[in-house]
């Protein structure tokens, strides 16, 4: 008789356990306090059992309140590096220079994560969960995401996601993968692109063909050559070229750092792109092997004190987006409008895609007919739907890219 009895005990726990992890979530409300002037709202949380994690956990995560109490505010999401946790690296934010790229906005709510509480977790997912299956972490991360939108009303179409080293390359690994949540991201000296290139096919591995990634956020990424943990920038690029997707990046010999004065002392383009205005809703231009990108200093020229950018200059402004035909207007940003160290080109050749198209839908390998200025012509959507435009000539003069339905 004694076997059956164990059985059903075992039984037991398996349903408790199951039960508890979910009784965690949602989250609760542990502390309400004001930091900076600000309201701040301390949560934690057990985990779902759609997440994954092969034992219980307890997380923390803190929401900060925009300065001036707001409704449909945008959303600044924050991941740490691996020299702090969810409350030292909100700490950082009370002085200037100190880790930059945490200091929220102060008209948005902001949501700090952790990955230190709980082992798995450590590196944003990346170390105990290689591969491209989207982790426990990942998970996570985007469910809490989508709570705090839900939970404080956030404008859905302005939700932002940024980091510094460790946090910096989970940016850009759960970043870039999320592109139906995230309008735009930005990573700060990202220690490694492990993460974004398992979780996405990067090369060796291949995309299968039914999987179907959305369309990634716009990605801005500025690293150092004499910073070890940027290795791999240069496989990074070539695939980001390669499928089509966003990517503005900025560099130079200023280290793993992470206070922007002293960055710009060495690339002064760092912060010449309002990544925070970019909305999900609106459609953007991809920008690849432009005549006006400097050659890259990895992975042979790590010594190089050169700094320099890929696709620093381009501009867009969104005209048309209709089921038949989508228009935007392009060009180069004029010198009066940046003040940079930097020569600003009069003129480039770049390959144009567009991505996020809101109504016009492009079946693949569907004909589509193009103009822009004096110029025109028809191009095949790729095997993904995505249309590209070959050697377009951009300069400062505003010119519209037209592109519509063959019919």
């Amino acid at each position: 008789m004694q076997k059956p009895i164990i059985a059903l005990s075992i039984v037991f726990v398996v349903i408790t356990t199951a039960g508890a992890q979910d009784a965690n979530w949602p989250p609760e409300k542990q502390k309400e306090s004001e930091f900076t002037g600000r309201k701040l709202h301390v949560f934690k949380h057990g985990n779902r059992k759609e997440w994954g994690y092969a034992e219980p956990q307890r997380d923390t995560f803190l929401v900060l309140h925009p300065k001036q109490a707001r409704s449909n505010a945008p959303l600044y999401v924050v991941l740490h590096s691996a020299g702090h946790d969810v409350h030292s690296c909100l700490a950082c934010t009370t002085k200037i220079g100190n880790h930059d790229i945490y200091h929220a906005p102060q008209d948005f709510f902001a949501l700090y994560l952790d990955c230190r509480a709980n082992k798995g977790d450590w590196w944003w997912g990346i170390n105990k969960y290689p591969g491209a299956e989207v982790s426990p972490t990942d998970k996570r991360v985007m469910d809490t995401v989508l709570w705090v939108i839900k939970q404080y009303g956030i404008d859905e179409n302005r939700v932002y996601l940024c980091g510094n080293s460790m946090g910096g390359s989970g940016t850009l690994g759960i970043g870039i993968r999320h592109g139906d949540v995230f309008a735009a991201i930005k990573a700060n000296v990202p220690a490694e692109v492990k993460h974004v290139s398992n979780r996405m096919y990067f090369p060796p591995q291949k995309l299968p063909a039914d999987v179907k990634l959305p369309d990634p956020p716009i990605v801005v990424d500025y690293s150092a050559q004499n910073d070890g943990w940027s290795r791999g920038h240069d496989a990074f690029v070539k695939t980001m070229f390669e499928r089509k997707y966003p990517l503005i990046l900025y560099w130079g010999p200023f280290g793993h750092a992470n206070n922007h004065a002293n960055i710009m002392k060495v690339n002064d383009l760092i912060d010449s792109f309002d990544w925070l205005s970019v909305k999900k809703n609106e459609s953007y231009p991809v920008f690849a092997d432009a005549s006006t990108n400097d050659p890259l200093p990895w992975p042979n020229q790590l010594t190089d004190k050169k700094a320099g950018q890929i696709n620093a200059f381009f501009r867009w402004k969104n005209m048309r987006d209709t089921p038949d035909t989508i228009e935007t207007s392009l060009f180069l940003v004029k010198p009066a409008e940046l003040k940079t160290t930097f020569k600003i080109p009069t003129e480039a050749t770049v390959d144009v895609s567009l991505r996020r198209l809101q109504t016009l839908r492009v079946a693949p390998g569907t004909m589509v007919r193009w103009t822009f200025g004096t110029s025109n012509g028809e191009v095949r959507a790729d095997t993904g739907g995505c249309i590209t435009i070959p050697r377009l000539k951009i300069t400062a003069e505003p010119t519209s890219l037209s592109i519509s339905k063959v019919k």
